[in-house]
């Protein structure tokens, strides 16, 4: 499976301590199936004046012995979940996970269920009408170091 991953920077040897906290799926190295996506996210690079790199990678098939977990839609235990990671709480260990993207639009939703303005019921219903982006996040070191391969990084 080919994945992509924009950064500033090349990265061949992705690891998951140089990743952010607080992110939808906790810490972990992010990637998506969806090339048009990762391009696309490369415009907040260069809108900053930095560089914009596409990083491109073939993950294995066979990864049986890992745990990966797949949200489908924006549905509540996406909510639940990416609610619990944004603030930084503890949440059931995968190996992978993989699902929606809490992007501008999303996390205009979210922030007001945070701040108490909308039930969990008014989120998910705002959240039912959108078509969720992709993410795959990729929470143990194994799998990067043994199963992710790099392929190329090219300059947007």
């Amino acid at each position: 499976m080919i994945l992509y991953h924009t950064s500033n920077i090349r990265i061949e040897h992705p690891d998951v301590r140089h990743s952010r906290q607080y992110l939808d799926f906790g810490v972990g190295f992010y990637t998506t199936l969806l090339l048009k996506q990762a391009i696309d996210y490369g415009e907040r690079f260069l809108r900053r004046g930095e560089a914009a790199i596409l990083n491109t990678y073939e993950l294995d098939e066979q990864l049986n012995m890992f745990t990966h977990h797949v949200f489908s839609s924006y549905d509540e235990d996406w909510l639940d979940f990416v609610s619990s990671c944004r603030k930084g709480q503890p949440h059931t260990t995968f190996d992978i996970i993989e699902g929606g993207i809490a992007d501008d639009q999303v996390f205009n939703t979210i922030d007001l269920y945070f701040s108490g303005i909308y039930t969990k019921e008014q989120a998910l219903a705002q959240l039912r009408y959108k078509k969720p982006n992709h993410q795959i996040c990729i929470t143990s070191q194994e799998i990067l170091d043994k199963h992710l391969h790099f392929v190329k990084s090219e300059n947007l």
